[in-house]
């Protein structure tokens, strides 16, 4: 009997979801900054490594959601270059998580889900950007979600990086100054191919973009929320796609109803 009971309310969850996305805008570019860990872990008198494989969950849930809704790309902020700030042992026990989680990405395979990863992966380790790249080329083929993780990363690093490689560029007499275009800029960042981001979604009350996509953000609609990242799901998500939903998108233009007003 409780068996037949999962069943029902895993297909209810699902029909919800469906029937949610026929009323919804769906955003095509989702960014979230993954907020609240350490702060759902300490209400619990828990460590903080154990709010953040709470929030590897949510991670899961949230992945699942959005390809069922219809969403193209979402970015997760995993990784700041800013939380190498954070107590060793914190750090270890997010790289040994982040480690771990990419070896059950596999099963997304079945999901037709492609995964990416941006940020500067020098300061990683050796076997985990190994991991990175066998994720990337193993699904690179898929047509589903796709999936991008920021590790190690930070928008203002990622412009910075960037720079540099125009500075070699038109160093080696590859470029010259009118060459470069916002478009060509675009094409050295870590988010080459990606379109930008149309939301972004923060978690656990802060109102701050935390160094994350700055350039990407560039026009995205933001949604903040108190909810704590481990307790975010689906019907978290709804929410936020059913604000962005009520938003006049203008890109610098003017509405009809306030140009006619």
């Amino acid at each position: 009997m409780m068996r037949l009971f999962v069943i029902i309310q895993i297909q209810k969850d699902v029909n919800d979801v469906a029937g949610s996305s026929a009323e919804l805008k769906i955003p095509t570019h989702i960014a979230f900054v993954m907020d609240g860990n350490g702060r759902w872990a300490k209400k619990r008198f828990m460590p903080r490594n154990y709010g953040h494989s709470e929030g590897a969950r949510s991670l899961k849930t949230v992945i699942r959601s959005l390809a069922e809704l219809g969403v193209k790309y979402a970015t997760f902020y995993a990784f700041s270059t800013e939380n190498w700030n954070r107590p060793q042992e914190e750090v270890d026990g997010l790289m040994q998580l982040f480690d771990e989680q990419l070896d059950s990405l596999k099963e997304y395979e079945k999901e037709n889900i492609r995964l990416l990863f941006i940020g500067d992966r020098t300061r990683l380790a050796p076997g985990l950007i190994e991991k990175m790249a066998e994720c990337e080329s193993k699904s690179a083929d898929r047509t589903g979600l796709t999936v991008i993780i920021a590790v190690n990363y930070g928008g203002q690093d990622e412009i910075v990086r960037a720079v540099r490689k125009v500075a070699e560029l038109a160093g080696e007499g590859y470029i010259k100054p009118q060459d470069i275009s916002g478009k060509f800029f675009e094409s050295l960042l870590d988010t080459n191919g990606i379109p930008p981001v149309d939301l972004m979604v923060r978690t656990g009350g802060e109102k701050r973009l935390s160094n994350f996509l700055i350039w990407q953000n560039a026009y995205a609609e933001f949604y903040f929320c108190d909810t704590l990242w481990p307790d975010f799901g689906k019907k978290e998500l709804i929410k936020a796609i059913e604000d962005y939903t009520s938003r006049d998108r203008r890109f610098g233009k003017v509405s009809v109803s306030k140009a006619d007003a």
